[in-house]
């Protein structure tokens, strides 16, 4: 019984080596240098593939890096604007506040009125924001809307003839554009 249980595990194995024969290592013989060769390609292999795996992970964190210091540029970017209008904001409370006690007479409310808007203003020129000049100038759809055109026949055609709505650049872009009144030829 013993030795029916040894040819079934003989027989077992002969199965398993069958199914998976296993390559028959073969001896190569070669020169000391070109052995030393290869095994310096190798050596340069693994550092070429360590060095991909570090640069890969500082490529890795430095976007990532890029990436938080992107969101809190653009988080507190306008902070110097909000600066400014937070001192217009207070020189608007103190000239309402005032008013409302009657403190004031309209030509010194009016007065107070003026220098906030020289406030803002001065606070635009410093972020770089102009005004865009349109009135007696020729339309043009890149700095300006149209929203009436007026029959007039001492001016040409196209002519802005008012402003309805201030346009502003902001470094020589277009922020808002001008809402004006153009000129037409009489029909």
């Amino acid at each position: 019984m013993e030795e029916n249980k040894n040819n079934q595990k003989n027989a077992a194995e002969q199965k398993e080596h069958q199914d998976n024969p296993k390559k028959e290592e073969k001896l190569i013989t070669l020169r000391e240098a070109e052995y030393l060769s290869l095994l310096d390609e190798v050596k340069k292999g693994k550092d070429g593939w360590e060095k991909m795996l570090r640069n890969q992970a500082d490529l890795e964190n430095t976007r990532k890096r890029l990436d938080r210091e992107k969101r809190e540029f653009v988080k507190f970017a306008n902070e110097s604007l909000i600066l400014d209008l937070l001192n217009v904001l207070d020189d608007l409370e103190r000239t309402v506040n005032l008013a409302e006690t009657g403190k004031e007479d309209l030509s010194t409310f009016i007065k107070g009125v003026e220098m906030i808007l020289v406030h803002l203003y001065e606070m635009l020129k410093n972020h770089e924001v102009k005004l865009i000049e349109a009135e007696g100038k020729m339309f043009d759809p890149n700095f300006h809307e149209a929203l009436m055109q007026v029959e007039d026949k001492e001016l040409p055609e196209h002519t802005i003839i008012e402003v309805l709505q201030k346009g502003y650049l902001i470094h020589g872009r277009v922020l808002r554009t001008a809402k004006v009144k153009v000129s037409k030829k009489t029909t």
